[in-house]
């Protein structure tokens, strides 16, 4: 099995298949020696019909007659044929994702050459519309800043998952995450060392046989409220007796619970060892999985105490949420929702038509996060975005001691908030109503709200005496470092408690 790379003008194909392979294959070099002419000669003269039959015939040819170790690079529009798309089935598929505003400034400087960048209008038109094909063909995802040796070594793994298994790659820590029906006893992650395993009695007992080959386990209280402190300590302890070493690595077997307390564990434990983060609830294969960020909550505030740890690898097996209960099922959607609201587009209109969480939904939303995260690692700024709805839901988790509300719960309460502070009603009725069909509360009783509002205040993200908050205004449209005025926050949290 070849592997194939695909992806827009300016992605750095050709340069990626040179650094991969001795002996790469670029098909437009292939096509240009058949045809003798450069592409945009044969643009000019005969026309783009004529050479995307000459392309197709070459690219067919190549993949036919590639052997397992080749890598070949296909030109941009390549796989707008089908007969091409049809071959690329018996091969690994790497999609090059590239930014359109990166790729112009690589190819807008030599109009000569490419002939379909000659407007940036009509450029960025293009990579929209040819974004959804790549995606969907693609085994493998490679953002901008890939480390591509690593990732080579990372999607060779797909030859022990199973079929349709998709990898994305994080920049930001240089890791993979795997999704695929069934790979959940995947051997992500370091190939040297062993695995210490932390999860709760509930996610034990269904998928902790499925983890081969554990040094020891670690069984945690379930709930937010053992999310603390005294329960990293129990793990710390467990490891030492177990004989864990810095060349060992955790694997987290559970919600965001488990994932957000074993990488702080991870992050601490003889000052860190690696983590693979196994998540089994929404919430944690579409946002606390990925992206680093680890923690324990104090009494006075949720998240206090963490640190920055990357995993090593992330395994998303959408088979294990068949046993996770309907409400935390439920849960997760909030987090599809705030993703959703971020990213805008296509990923928008599927959430906003109400359709299921599937597993094409869980994949797009991790790659959203994974794509933010790139951009700022350590919450300095576009980051911020990913706390949609959390400060006010945080606050609320705080006020009422972890018990009351699942975190998803907290969160559609907080996006009501957010979307009223941002003064759009018809987005907040149209989110209201896709929060309340998933069983999603929109508003509560019995809470103060002065002491929701004072939460607020201690909010992790407090610079100063400012708190930012992040507001909508449109999908995909989404900003930071929002100053809120007292009365209106009041308003807003008022209006979610008191209706």
């Amino acid at each position: 099995m070849a592997t194939a790379l695909i992806g827009f003008m300016g992605a750095g194909k050709s340069s990626a298949a040179r650094r991969l392979s001795s002996d790469p294959v670029d098909t437009d070099a292939l096509v240009e020696a058949r045809l003798g002419r450069s592409i945009a000669d044969v643009f000019a003269s005969d026309g783009e019909a004529a050479f995307r039959a000459a392309e197709q015939e070459v690219v067919l040819e190549a993949l036919t007659a590639a052997g397992s170790e080749a890598v070949i690079a296909l030109g941009g529009g390549a796989v707008k044929s089908e007969p091409v798309r049809d071959a690329l089935h018996d091969h690994t598929v790497v999609w090059l994702d590239v930014a359109p505003q990166a790729a112009w400034q690589r190819v807008s400087n030599k109009p000569g050459e490419r002939p379909l960048a000659q407007t940036r209008e009509d450029f960025f038109a293009l990579h929209a519309e040819r974004r959804d094909l790549y995606e969907s063909i693609a085994d493998v995802r490679l953002p901008d800043g890939a480390d591509l040796e690593a990732a080579q070594r990372a999607w060779s793994l797909l030859a022990e998952a199973p079929p349709a298994t998709r990898m994305t790659w994080s920049v930001t820590g240089q890791y993979p995450v795997y999704m695929g029906r069934g790979v959940l006893g995947l051997p992500a992650g370091p190939r040297s060392g062993r695995r210490f395993v932390i999860t709760d009695q509930n996610v034990g007992e269904h998928y902790l046989a499925a983890i081969s080959g554990a040094a020891g386990v670690i069984e945690i209280e379930a709930g937010e409220e053992h999310k603390t402190l005294q329960t990293a300590e129990i793990a710390w302890r467990a490891l030492a007796e177990q004989g864990a070493t810095r060349a060992d690595h955790i694997v987290a077997l559970g919600g965001g619970v488990v994932g957000d307390l074993s990488g702080f564990v991870a992050s601490c434990y003889q000052r860190g060892i690696a983590v693979v983060q196994v998540p089994t609830t929404v919430v944690a294969m579409v946002d606390s999985a990925l992206g680093g960020k680890t923690g324990v909550d104090l009494p006075s505030a949720k998240n206090y105490v963490g640190a920055y740890h990357q995993p090593a690898a992330v395994v998303i097996d959408p088979t294990v949420l068949a046993t996770l209960p309907p409400e935390e099922h439920a849960a997760g959607y909030a987090e599809v929702v705030k993703t959703a609201l971020i990213a805008g587009g296509s990923l928008w209109e599927r959430v906003a038509a109400g359709g299921p969480i599937d597993d094409d939904v869980i994949f797009a939303c991790a790659c959203t996060k994974l794509a933010v995260v790139a951009a700022d690692e350590r919450d300095g700024g576009l980051r911020q975005v990913l706390n949609l709805g959390h400060t006010v839901g945080h606050a609320i988790e705080t006020v009422t001691e972890y018990r009351r509300f699942r975190h998803g719960e907290a969160i559609a309460l907080g996006l009501m908030a957010a979307l009223r502070l941002s003064d759009l009603d018809a987005l907040r009725t149209k989110v209201g109503e896709l929060l309340r069909a998933a069983g999603l509360p929109i508003t509560a009783d019995g809470i103060d709200v002065d002491a929701v509002v004072a939460a607020t205040r201690r909010d992790k993200k407090r610079l100063g005496e400012l708190v930012p908050f992040v507001l909508v205004r449109a999908p995909g449209d989404v900003v930071f470092g929002q100053a809120v005025d007292d009365e209106a926050l009041r308003a807003a949290i008022a209006e979610i408690l008191t209706a």
